[in-house]
């Protein structure tokens, strides 16, 4: 076994007590359509139609505050890609037949959780740019990331990771290019 599969071996196993009491919770009917809906709107489809609003909302400052999120949600979209492929973690639902996939996954990897690394991107952007969204942005993230648990796809510090990633990547891109009105 190389390194970083034994490193996750060693994640995983610690874990995996938590990994299954948050999975369990998808056996409710409810919670598990909740989630779904919540992932597949995670999918990026909240996320696009609120960069859209952005020049109907502010006009000329909208549209630069929209291709900025744009571009830095592709940035966070090509390294959670590449780490994924570097980084080669099952997905819990794939390693313990235990975990149920309550949903089917976008790709055969979980480290780190793509759908956190954009949730908190876009919420940090969003927050820089119209700070009265973040009533809205903050709260839908967090429910992105709780249902990549719940429907079996991510361990939790996949999640950690793509929230820290996710931050990292919006905090350098707001450092590169500040928002001013």
């Amino acid at each position: 076994m190389g390194y970083r599969a034994d490193l996750f071996y060693q994640v995983d196993r610690a874990e995996l007590r938590l990994c299954r009491r948050i999975n369990r919770m998808g056996n409710q009917l409810s919670v598990q359509r909740f989630f779904c809906a919540i992932s597949r709107l995670g999918d990026g489809v909240f996320w696009y139609l609120m960069i859209m609003s952005l020049p109907l909302l502010m006009g000329s400052a909208g549209a630069w505050s929209a291709f900025h999120i744009a571009a830095t949600g592709l940035v966070t979209t090509v390294l959670y890609s590449a780490l994924k492929a570097v980084m080669v973690r099952e997905r819990p639902c794939i390693s313990y037949p235990d975990i149920t996939a309550f949903t089917a996954p976008l790709d055969r990897y979980s480290f780190p959780s793509g759908h956190t690394m954009n949730a908190v991107g876009f919420a940090v952007m969003f927050s820089a740019t119209v700070p009265a969204l973040m009533w809205i942005v903050w709260p839908f993230t967090l429910l992105v990331a709780a249902s990549r648990v719940i429907l079996g796809m991510h361990y939790p510090s996949d999640v950690i990771m793509g929230a820290f990633l996710g931050a990292l990547v919006a905090l350098g891109s707001l450092t590169l290019f500040p928002i001013s009105f």
